[in-house]
Order: structure tokens, then C-alpha cells, then sequence
């Protein structure tokens, strides 16, 4: 399944009422960093069945990238049952984003 582009309006649905744990990444078009991480987090949704992955891109988005204080980007950031349970900013190589899902 490919990375679900999350909105205002279906973040609560998606994110918040998610049963399982989910990866948002935060990020947007203009971003080099971003663009280094959108193969990854793509391979991540196709490869991964115990974690959803979603994508909110922060200039179409900013009232999310406010509410979570998203101020650097690409952040990932990993919740569970609705609720945030860590993050990390920038990108980095799968295997250090696969042990952020993991541990």
C-alpha cells in the first residue's frame, strides 16, 4: 500500500482513531531533505504491515504542522492509539528509520 496523503480533515480518522501504530511524516515539496526521505518512507508503506504510513505535506497542511510543533521538517513522527509516542527530525538512511518504528 502506498503512503496515505493525510489532510486536516482526515487526520483524526486516519491518525487519531487508528487501531494500529502509525508514521506520519511531515514534510513538503520544497524541502531537499524531504525529497532524500520520499523513497523510503514509499518503500516503508509497500514493505510494512504492522505500522500505516501517512504523509502531511506542511505547506498545504500548516494547521497540523502547528498543532503538532512540526518546526523543522521532514519530522516523523510515530503514535499510537491517538497519541504521540516519539518523533525524530531529518532524514536518514531506512535502516535507522526502520529501528525508529521499531524500538
Amino acid at each position: 500500500m502506498a503512503a496515505i496523503h493525510v489532510t486536516a480533515q482526515s487526520f483524526e480518522e486516519e491518525v487519531l482513531k487508528c487501531s494500529e501504530t502509525v508514521l506520519v511524516d511531515f514534510w513538503a515539496e520544497w524541502c531537499g531533505p524531504c525529497k532524500m526521505l520520499l523513497p523510503i518512507i514509499e518503500e516503508l508503506a509497500q514493505e510494512q504491515t504492522e505500522v500505516k504510513v501517512c504523509k502531511v505535506n506542511v505547506s498545504e497542511h500548516q494547521e497540523l504542522a502547528e498543532k503538532y510543533r512540526v518546526m523543522t521538517i521532514p519530522t516523523l513522527i510515530l503514535f499510537k492509539n491517538g497519541e504521540e509516542i516519539k518523533r525524530t527530525i531529518g532524514a536518514m538512511p531506512k535502516p535507522e528509520v526502520l529501528e525508529f518504528i521499531r524500538n
